[in-house]
């Protein structure tokens, strides 16, 4: 008698299994959203376990939802109408959704400068600060963020915890301090001396024709300059003039080839860094001075941002 043939089990593909890493790093596994999508082929039905299998869920359309704050782990299998199954997939996270406190500014500072000392950010958290109620964030650098100039009267700060929940905004008032508010120096020879700078300098303020703004800073041993970008600019002319020079004052006066960097700038500019193409050992320790120039008869307002960070 022939022996009767033994069935071959049925292998169904596994299906795919994502979530969206809101975190600060998108491979830490952290998330704020505890929606899951699943991706089953042949339109194979699929089923998710929160229980290490104890128990299964059919899964409908393709996503599910984890509730729940904490860390997770999640196992999803593809079946068929026969009760077969695939391999079951397993994937873990970290759900977190609440937001964190607002943070502290801690004020410091001389007449021209004013030091907003960052407090109360969770472990890996981001700072960043706003110049137009909210509409867009800039990263800050470090710990502390140093402000001088005279056009923007507040800014916003706030934190964004690792799983990217951002806090509530607190609201700086700037102008009235009276510390940082202050008009940048028109005098070339005797520019608005802001001192030994690290992390976050913003320098703000207002040119028009006849009236410019000189602002030196010195790199601090150990440091350098990592970015210069203009992130405000608000002004009817879109083109403005900036320079910068490797000296304690600005004595170039229009030869470019004293200038470390130069060039026209307006709204299209927003974020660049100004001195991308700089060499790293042009922007190392020593000191740094700025001219911000409109030669038109509109005034522009303007923010330059620094972030100067440790040599690498």
């Amino acid at each position: 008698m022939e022996p009767t043939p033994t069935a071959r089990p049925v292998v169904l593909a596994a299906p795919v299994l994502r979530f969206t890493d809101t975190g600060l790093s998108v491979s830490d596994g952290v998330t704020r959203t505890g929606l899951w999508s699943v991706s089953s082929s042949d339109s194979l039905s699929w089923e998710f376990s929160l229980d290490f299998g104890k128990s299964w869920t059919r899964g409908e359309g393709d996503s599910f939802e984890v509730i729940g704050d904490g860390q997770k782990t999640i196992w999803v299998r593809a079946r068929d109408d026969f009760g077969n199954t695939s391999e079951v997939v397993v994937a873990k996270c970290t759900l977190d959704t609440m937001a964190p406190s607002a943070v502290a500014a801690v004020s410091a500072g001389t007449q021209s400068l004013r030091e907003l000392s960052i407090q109360g950010l969770e472990p890996n958290a981001m700072w960043g600060f706003s110049l137009d109620q909210g509409r867009s964030w800039l990263t800050g650098s470090g710990a502390s963020l140093s402000v001088s100039g005279n056009a923007l009267p507040s800014l916003l700060l706030r934190q964004t915890d690792i799983a990217g929940n951002a806090s509530a905004p607190v609201s700086i008032e700037l102008q009235e301090q009276g510390i940082g508010w202050v008009e940048a120096s028109g005098n070339p020879m005797m520019p608005t001396a802001l001192g030994s700078q690290k992390q976050s300098v913003l320098i703000h303020g207002e040119v028009v024709a006849g009236d410019v703004d000189y602002v030196s800073v010195d790199i601090p041993p150990g440091f350098q300059l990592k970015s210069a970008a203009f992130v405000d600019y608000d002004s009817p002319d879109k083109i403005a003039f900036f320079s910068i020079q490797r000296k304690q004052v600005f004595d170039a006066g229009f030869d470019t080839g004293k200038m470390l960097a130069y060039g026209h700038f307006g709204p299209q500019d927003l974020k660049r860094n100004v001195v991308a193409n700089v060499a790293p050992d042009q922007l190392g320790p020593g000191p740094l001075t700025f001219w911000i120039q409109q030669t038109g008869q509109l005034t522009t307002r303007y923010a330059l941002l620094l972030l100067i960070d440790p040599t690498p």
